[in-house]
């Protein structure tokens, strides 16, 4: 791929630090999902926002596979009906692994728009089969958390690409 004019060349991403980030974001749903706010409709999901950043900038590290895997563990964890996030995060997965060429030539604002109806696609996703095991209508602050998601996503794209930035050398005989 032909690298845009004025982005920095990136370092190749280590395999521990994605599963790191994965793991730290699925550890940070499970504490959102146990403290005083418990599952709250309008709280946004950091696994599928992390999923989607790792889904786009290394498409073949994490796919559809480690969506569906961490989508039943996200299951098994909030004892929800078993495949109801493996479905919605293999489906993210999938959105985001379609889209990715397409979504790195844009600035990273432009991104969040972008990943935008990803997010709400997956959340009008979950409802759908939540609605349809014969859960309640959680209330429309639902849809906050997808806006909070592409709200966010500026903030994790400069924190997970950081270990990925090359320090910049002032050696004049190296042209990278």
């Amino acid at each position: 791929m032909i690298m845009p004019r004025g982005h920095q060349l990136l370092l190749p991403a280590s395999p521990w630090f994605i599963g790191g980030t994965l793991l730290a974001a699925l550890l940070v749903n499970m504490l959102v999902n146990m403290s005083l706010i418990g599952n709250a409709a309008w709280m946004p999901d950091f696994l599928a926002l992390v999923l989607v950043f790792w889904c786009v900038h290394q498409p073949r590290m994490v796919g559809i596979g480690v969506a569906f895997f961490f989508g039943v563990v996200t299951d098994v964890h909030q004892a929800a009906l078993l495949g109801q996030h493996a479905l919605t995060y293999t489906a993210l997965g999938f959105l985001a692994v379609m889209v990715h060429r397409r979504l790195l030539w844009f600035t990273v604002p432009s991104q969040a728009m972008q990943v935008l109806p990803l997010f709400l696609t997956a959340h009008a996703l979950e409802l759908t089969v939540r609605m349809m095991s014969g859960s309640v209508f959680p209330g429309w602050s639902i849809v906050l958390a997808p806006l909070l998601e592409a709200l966010l996503w500026p903030a994790v794209s400069v924190l997970l690409l950081a270990p990925q930035r090359r320090a910049p050398n002032p050696d004049v005989t190296r042209p990278l």
